[in-house]
């Protein structure tokens, strides 16, 4: 529990309201849509700290087109935190990060939710293209 309450102070060190909070899961939600980060899932799993937030669903006829794989594997290595990945059953793009609790810092935690701002307004016309 001592972990949580440190990710929920360096959230509020950093400016950002939790606006949904599970704390038998250890569990944040937050929100600051002028960043684009809209339902950012911040999940205490010791020994790591996840961070995953919904990108676009994948249409079925999409889920087969490797253009649009490859595109996010190449955007994967523009960012400097997190990936952004597909669920198991490739139905939806999510942005994921994990870091590890132990010696987890404020700078690491702006940097995950720096690093997914960044990347909604850099690649924002694809993420697009690719939801339609």
């Amino acid at each position: 529990m001592a972990d949580f309450q440190k990710v929920k102070d360096y959230l509020f060190e950093l400016g950002y309201e939790i606006q949904n909070e599970f704390s038998e899961q250890e569990m944040v939600v937050i929100s600051n849509k002028r960043m684009g980060i809209n339902n950012l899932i911040i999940d205490c799993e010791s020994p790591i700290l996840v961070f995953e937030q919904f990108i676009f669903d994948i249409k079925e006829e999409k889920r087969q087109d490797a253009n649009m794989y490859l595109k996010l594997l190449q955007m994967n290595r523009g960012l400097v935190h997190g990936a952004f990945v597909v669920n198991d059953d490739a139905t939806k793009v999510i942005f994921r990060d994990t870091l590890q609790l132990e010696n987890l810092d404020l700078n690491e935690i702006k940097g995950t939710i720096d690093s997914l701002s960044i990347a909604m307004v850099e690649y924002m016309d694809e993420l697009i293209e690719f939801a339609k």
